[in-house]
Parts: structure tokens; C-alpha cells; sequence
């Protein structure tokens, strides 16, 4: 996993771009379900590398609460390194990835279904240089917290 994982100043600098489609995605990604499996599949078919951003244990605390993550950031990037369509992780401390985006300038930035394109963080630095913005389709049912609710009623009522 260690020539997966990199911090983004490292990577941007070790990319090999010569005639590829890079495409970048970002997220908590606390307990990876099906919903999260299907969605690095079909970012990963919009270009040649997979770049996935982890936000920080405390930039996920900020963003869905003290209780939140339930697996450490090294636990989520080893996870996250080891799915077939990532080719790179990389992690930020803020709440959005805008300046980590500005960094690796990927051609493709892609989001799940419940961000409209306009919405996505970066999306006018991607358009920017003609790069391309993808909302991709939720696979309904599937959601971390909808995964947290269910193992509180089957393990503690």
C-alpha cells in the first residue's frame, strides 16, 4: 500500500499524466458499503488513474459529527488503496478538497448522485481548463449512515 498512499504534494509530482485521463474523487468513505464499491468502479471508467482524497478524522468529525468516523484515517486509506479501480490516495485536513483540486488539476471530477454538477467543490477550477464535472448515479439503499441505524437496532434494543 505504501506506493498507493501519498501526501498530495508528493503525488502531484510522481503523476505520469503523458496521455492519461486523470480523475479525482473525494470523501469520508467511514464504512465502505456496495453503494461506495459501484461508484469508484464508474468514476474509475471515466479516465486512466483514480485519484480517491480522504477527508481527515477531524475534518469528518466537523462534517458528520463527534461520534464519526468509526475507522481511523489509516484504516480508511488501507481500505481505499486496496479496491481495484483506485490507483492513489491522498488525504486533506479541510472540510472541502478545493485546495488539494487546485493541486492535482485532474481532467475529470466526479461526485455521488446527491451533488448537482454546479455544486461540486472544485468544479469551477476543473472547468477552469476544460476539464470535465460527472454527478454519478447513487445505488439507493446505501448509505454509512444508513449501515450505523441498522447495526444500533439489531445489536442495541
Amino acid at each position: 500500500m505504501d506506493n498507493i498512499i501519498f501526501d498530495v504534494d508528493k503525488l502531484v509530482n510522481m503523476i505520469d499524466r503523458k496521455g492519461k485521463k486523470v480523475v479525482f474523487t473525494n470523501g469520508c468513505f467511514d464504512i465502505v458499503h456496495y453503494g461506495h464499491i459501484s461508484y469508484l468502479y464508474k468514476a474509475k471508467e471515466l479516465g486512466d488513474i483514480l485519484i480517491v482524497a480522504l477527508n481527515s478524522d477531524e475534518s469528518v468529525k466537523r462534517l458528520k459529527g463527534e461520534k464519526r468516523p468509526i475507522n481511523s484515517l489509516k484504516e480508511r486509506a488501507a481500505l481505499m488503496a486496496s479496491l481495484k479501480p483506485v490507483d492513489y490516495v491522498t488525504m486533506f485536513e479541510e472540510d472541502t478538497p478545493y485546495n488539494i483540486i487546485k493541486k492535482i488539476k485532474p481532467d475529470v471530477l466526479v461526485k455521488g448522485g446527491d451533488w448537482k454538477e454546479d455544486e461540486i467543490v472544485g468544479s469551477d477550477i476543473v472547468k477552469s481548463y476544460g476539464g470535465e464535472v460527472y454527478s454519478l448515479n447513487f445505488v439507493e439503499g446505501f448509505a454509512t449512515t444508513n449501515i450505523i441505524e441498522k447495526i444500533i437496532d439489531l445489536y442495541c434494543k
